[in-house]
């Protein structure tokens, strides 16, 4: 027990000190970046530290798997330099039991990163994509979905010009977002505010337009709307939205505490659009603790053993490529997911199961008797 704990504060101890290292090289770059976007809008160095500061929690939080298997590497490594490991070997120690300990370190480490980091980094892209849209003063599109339905708002067009604001809610909408059903339009004049109601039965998305039928309309500035109002059975409305900008504004499902992703999930399907990238991001982050254990074991993998002279370079290529292989392997089957050609289930909890047995045979196959 006493060797497990030791073990565990010196893995904890590495992987704070690489997270530190490349928490600061990504803030430096990611302010140089915001610097170089927003050269023309004079936000300041402070301006681009806030900028940064508020960005570099999702790139930090994307990449904190490699992280892991890196302070498993410096781990494992300082242990066989200071010929610690040799003497734990000799001990008795097999090495499943010296490795369990880092391993289960990183994932109680992934534990707490799925639970507060994860919901930080939501707020904090949510605080980046508002600060940006004041920067550049372009907010005209939105999209979100409630408890019964998806709201959308535009710009309305009047030729080449905008004049006001469109706010439309539908019941749900088809799972290409072309088509809303039981819609509702709001148009709201830049001066005199709402000035018109159009209920229609289905609103179908083309381009530049939106095609509505079964429809009435109601003049808002009319003293009594409800009798001026005019039933047609079809009706264009100019738009610039496109299927492509709807989807995309439901933002990517890193924008979605993960405490709050069943709900969302269940919101967009009651809508109708799928929810297939939501759910495998979902078993994506219920599965990082253990990809996160299942680095461990890579860099265990390779390291362990007692290295001298151009050998630990090898290892360390080796590990950290094995590393690099097991993240890919991850994206790779993240995408395949979000394309339905695998379920999320599968999807988010392969990865890290192979990469782990894979390394825990190699590890058994090295093991002496």
């Amino acid at each position: 027990m006493i060797l497990a704990s030791y073990v565990a504060r010196r893995f904890l101890r590495s992987f704070l000190t690489v997270a530190g290292v490349f928490l600061l090289i990504l803030l430096l770059i990611d302010m140089i970046e915001m610097i170089r976007r927003f050269s023309d809008d004079n936000i300041g160095l402070a301006g681009a530290l806030g900028l940064a500061a508020l960005n570099i929690a999702s790139s930090f939080y994307s990449i904190l798997p490699l992280l892991t298997v890196l302070a498993g590497i410096a781990l494992f490594l300082n242990l066989a330099r200071t010929s610690e490991m040799v003497a734990i070997r000799a001990s008795g120690r097999s090495a499943l039991k010296v490795v369990t300990a880092p391993a289960v370190t990183a994932a109680l480490a992934g534990c707490l990163t799925v639970a507060l980091l994860n919901p930080l980094v939501a707020v904090t892209g949510a605080r980046f994509d508002e600060a940006v849209a004041r920067i550049e003063s372009d907010s005209r599109q939105t999209v979100s979905v409630g408890d019964s339905a998806v709201w959308l708002r535009q710009a309305v067009i009047e030729g080449s010009e905008e004049s006001g604001q469109i706010v439309i809610r539908a019941r749900r909408a088809s799972p290409d977002a072309t088509t809303l059903y039981d819609a509702t339009f709001m148009v709201f004049d830049a001066a005199r505010g709402p000035v018109r109601r159009i209920e229609a039965r289905e609103a179908r998305l083309l381009p530049g337009k939106w095609e509505l039928r079964d429809l009435r309309d109601y003049p808002l500035t009319e003293p009594n709307p409800q009798a001026a109002a005019i039933s047609a059975p079809q009706m264009e409305l100019a738009s610039d939205l496109t299927a492509q900008r709807i989807r995309e504004g439901f933002g990517r499902p890193e924008a979605v505490p993960v405490w709050q992703l069943p709900g969302f999930i269940a919101g967009l399907e009651r809508a109708g659009f799928s929810a297939a990238r939501h759910k495998v991001w979902l078993q994506m982050e219920l599965a990082r603790p253990f990809l996160m254990g299942a680095m461990v074991l890579v860099a265990a993998a390779f390291t362990m053993q007692h290295v001298r002279g151009r050998s630990t370079g090898t290892a360390v290529l080796l590990a950290f490529g094995a590393g690099i292989g097991l993240f890919f392997l991850r994206n790779l089957a993240q995408v395949l997911g979000d394309n339905g050609q695998v379920p999320p289930l599968l999807a988010g909890w392969t990865p890290p199961l192979v990469g782990g047995l894979l390394a825990m045979a190699l590890i058994l196959a090295r093991e002496d008797g």
